[in-house]
């Protein structure tokens, strides 16, 4: 036997005892295993989802509305596009307004004098505190809210729905009733995350969003009158 015949013949003995053991064998049949019996796992209950309306009618819900927002395939929905947000004003900032923000249109803050921009907030309910809208664009500062106010207290019994006064940097005109909490609005304007139509800087609120609004319809009325601090308000009350 030559060396080739040789190696061939320890190849055919090594392969033929693996084709033994792995080739041709027959599978073991299944056997069931019995159901497990020991102690149920203990998960988590299963999550509630808010039973929540995102619209009324036409117009977004606050709940609606934050939703899109943090929403990755409607938080585009609002560029570029008006949109329509209803709810109830729950929270104004008018007793921020510093002493030297507070007087008739016509005459400047000083130069030391920090204001921040009128805003006001909504929710869904008057008792919410957490889920609200921030609201901006309605007045340009506290001097056009004093003017506008101080029309409306002057004007005769019957007549302050008449009073009507444009923002003399925005050129808009002032909302009458001012808003103030426990209205509820139909807001129309532009929502996001940011609001920049203040001329000192611009605010952003990437959680709820802001609405710059533009236009603003009462679904409900105040039954008070807004004020700032100091001001001496004859007719407190909405009739």
């Amino acid at each position: 036997m030559n060396l080739r015949t040789a190696a061939a013949a320890v190849v055919v003995a090594v392969a033929v005892p693996l084709c033994w053991t792995g080739c041709g064998q027959a599978e073991k049949p299944y056997q069931a295993k019995p159901a497990y019996s020991g102690k149920r796992p203990s998960l988590p209950a299963v999550p509630t989802l808010p039973d929540k309306a995102k619209k009324e009618g036409d117009a977004f819900t606050v709940y609606g509305a934050t939703h899109d927002l943090r929403s990755r395939v409607h938080a585009d929905d609002f560029r570029d596009k008006q949109t329509t947000i209803q709810g109830y004003i729950v929270k104004t900032n008018y007793a921020d307004a510093p002493p030297c923000s507070i007087h008739k249109t016509g005459k400047g803050d000083p130069p030391d004098c920090k204001a921040p921009v009128p805003t006001f907030w909504i929710a869904d309910d008057l008792g919410e505190k957490d889920e609200i809208i921030q609201v901006m664009g309605f007045a340009s500062n506290y001097a056009q809210l004093y003017t506008i106010m101080q029309a409306i207290d002057e004007a005769a019994k019957g007549e302050e729905d008449k009073v009507k006064l444009n923002d003399e940097f925005w050129g808009m005109e002032l909302p009458n009733p001012v808003p103030e909490v426990g209205a509820k609005v139909k807001l129309t304007g532009a929502y996001g995350v940011t609001f920049t139509k203040a001329t000192k800087g611009a605010a952003a609120n990437p959680k709820h969003g802001i609405m710059t609004v533009e236009k603003i319809e009462y679904v409900e009325k105040p039954k008070q009158r807004a004020s700032l601090p100091g001001m001496k308000i004859k007719k407190p009350t909405i009739e």
